[in-house]
C-alpha cells in the first residue's frame, strides 16, 4: 500500500533533515542529488521545514557563475539546547550544545562525596546551571546522563549500587525538578561510550563489537547488528564481577573484588605498574594508571625508534600465573631488576626502563587477554574496543599484545582495536543520546 501524501511528507522531511545534520548547510540542488527526490519536490520541502521554523538560510553556495548563487540552509541550531553529564565517582563534567550538537560551554568540577549527599548534588546541579548559562541558553531541552552502575531497563532509572555514591541517585531527581521541562534521561557509561565509539571512533565500521572500558573500573557494552543489548536487568557486560583465573578468591553478588576487576581495574593495573618498576606521577584528569600505560608505551617506542632491543613480548606466557602474580612466568628466566646492558638504560625523563616497561605492557596484556577471550568465547563478536583512558593510553600497541595472546587462547577470530576516544567517550556518547532523542522530537511533524 502506497504511503499517504502527508506520511511521504514526513518521510521525505526526516530524510532531509537528517542529510543537514550528518552533512552540514546545503543547497536545494545538493538536497535533489543526496535524497534523489524531484526539484519541485525537494522545493516544497525547503519551503515547508523553513515555514516550520527548522530550517533557514545560514549562507550561500561558493559557486563561481552567473546570477546570484545559491542558498544554502541548514538546521535552526537554537531551537533547542541540550546537556551531557559524565558522572563519576569522584566527579562530573558537563557541556551543553545546541541542536546539531555544537558545544558551546563546557566545566568539570571534582565532588568529595564524604561531605554528604545533599552539599554533592547541591554541586553538581550548580554546575550544569552555570555551565547553561555560560552557553547563553535560558532552558534545556534534554539531558543526557552517563553514570556507573546499572539501569533498571524498566524505569530507565539509576539504581541502587553498592560501592556508587548516594549522591548520583539523587542528582537524577534534582536535576529533574530544578529543570523541569527538560527530558532527563541517564545511561551506564560503558553503554554510552559504546555509542561514541560506534558512531565517532574505532567501532564506525562494526554493527556487531564489543567495547571493554578500561578506566578507574572495568565494564564491558554489548553490540549485536547494531544494536545495544542492555539485558533482562540492565545487567549486560558487568565484566568487573567476571569470575577469572588468577584472583585470589571469587567476586560477591555486592563486591567485585575477586572478579576481573581485581586484575584490570586502575588501582590493580598502577600496583601492577609498579611491580615492574613503572612509577611516577601522572597529573591530570585521567587515571593514574592510565598515566603509568601511557609512558610505558612511549618509552619502548623510544627504545625502538633508537634501535634498542627491549626483553619479553614474544615468549609464551602463562596466563595463569601472569594474571595473579606480580611476575610474569615465561618461557625463560625474568630478568634481574639489577641486570645491565641496552636493554636497561632507561630513557632519559622517564622512570622506568625500556625492558622493565615491555615486561609492564606484556603482563597487562596478560591480565586483558583473559577478559577479552571470555568475551569472544561468549558472545563471537569479531572485534572488541579497548576503551577507556587506559584504552586509550595503551593504543596499538597494548592492543596488538592482547590480540596475540587471545589468538592463542580462542579459535575464533577475534580483532582488538585501541579505542580512539579514551574517557571522553562517555561524555560524548551522552551528548549523541540527547541530541538524537531531542532531534524525535524536534523534528517530528505536527499533529493534524
Amino acid at each position: 500500500m502506497p504511503a499517504s501524501p502527508s506520511t511521504a511528507r514526513a518521510i521525505n522531511d526526516r530524510l532531509a533533515l537528517g542529510l543537514l545534520q550528518q552533512e552540514g548547510p546545503l543547497t536545494a540542488g545538493q538536497l535533489k542529488k543526496l535524497t534523489g527526490l524531484s526539484r519541485p519536490t525537494v522545493a516544497d520541502l525547503v519551503e515547508r521545514l523553513t515555514d516550520s521554523g527548522l530550517v533557514t538560510v545560514v549562507g550561500e553556495a561558493g559557486e563561481t557563475r552567473r546570477g546570484p548563487n545559491a542558498k544554502l540552509y541548514g538546521i535552526v541550531a537554537d531551537r533547542a539546547h541540550l546537556a551531557a553529564l559524565d558522572v563519576r565517582t569522584e566527579g562530573v563534567a558537563v557541556l551543553v550544545s545546541d541542536l546539531v550538537g555544537e558545544v558551546l560551554a563546557e566545566a568539570a568540577l571534582p565532588i568529595a562525596g564524604e561531605n554528604g549527599t545533599g552539599p554533592a548534588v547541591e554541586q553538581a546541579v550548580a554546575l550544569v546551571e552555570r555551565v547553561l548559562k555560560e552557553a547563553g541558553a535560558d532552558r534545556l531541552h534534554t539531558v543526557g546522563i552517563g553514570a556507573p552502575g546499572l539501569i533498571d531497563p524498566a524505569s530507565g532509572d539509576l539504581r541502587d549500587s553498592s560501592g556508587l555514591p548516594e549522591w548520583h541517585r539523587q542528582l537524577v531527581a534534582a536535576l529533574q525538578e530544578r529543570l523541569p521541562s527538560a527530558r532527563v534521561r541517564v545511561e551506564n557509561e560503558t553503554n554510552l561510550a559504546a555509542l561514541a565509539e560506534q558512531r565517532e571512533g574505532a567501532a564506525r565500521d562494526h554493527d556487531t563489537f564489543v567495547l571493554l572500558w578500561l578506566g578507574h573500573g572495568t565494564g564491558a557494552a554489548v553490540v549485536l547488528d547494531g544494536t545495544l543489548r542492555r539485558g533482562a536487568s540492565g545487567g549486560t557486560g558487568e565484566i568487573g564481577f567476571l569470575p577469572v583465573p588468577g584472583t585470589t578468591a571469587l567476586p560477591k553478588a555486592t563486591d567485585c573484588d575477586g572478579g576481573f576487576h581485581s586484575l584490570a581495574g586502575g588501582a590493580a593495573i598502577a600496583r601492577l605498574a609498579e611491580e615492574h618498576g613503572v612509577r611516577g606521577d601522572t597529573p591530570g584528569p585521567e587515571p593514574r594508571a592510565a598515566g603509568l600505560v601511557r609512558e610505558a608505551v612511549r618509552v619502548v617506542r623510544e627504545a625502538r625508534a633508537g634501535g634498542t632491543a627491549v626483553s619479553g613480548g614474544t615468549a609464551a606466557t602463562s596466563v595463569t600465573a601472569a594474571a595473579g602474580a606480580s611476575s610474569v612466568t615465561r618461557g625463560t628466566a625474568e630478568p634481574c631488576a639489577t641486570a645491565t646492558g641496552p636493554a636497561e638504560t632507561a630513557i632519559p625523563g622517564t622512570t622506568a626502563t625500556a625492558s622493565a616497561a615491555d615486561r609492564f605492557l606484556d603482563a597487562l596484556a596478560d591480565r586483558l587477554a583473559v577478559g577479552v577471550a571470555s568475551v569472544a568465547a561468549v558472545l563471537d563478536p569479531g572485534c572488541v574496543v579497548l576503551g577507556g583512558e587506559i584504552g586509550l593510553a595503551g593504543g596499538e600497541d597494548l592492543a596488538a599484545r592482547v590480540a596475540a595472546r587471545v589468538r592463542r587462547m580462542s579459535p575464533l577470530p577475534t580483532e582488538v582495536r585501541p579505542g580512539l576516544l579514551g574517557g571522553a567517550a562517555v561524555l560524548r556518547g551522552a551528548l549523541l543520546t540527547a541530541r538524537d532523542r531531542a532531534q524525535d522530537e524536534v523534528f517530528a511533524p505536527p499533529e493534524r
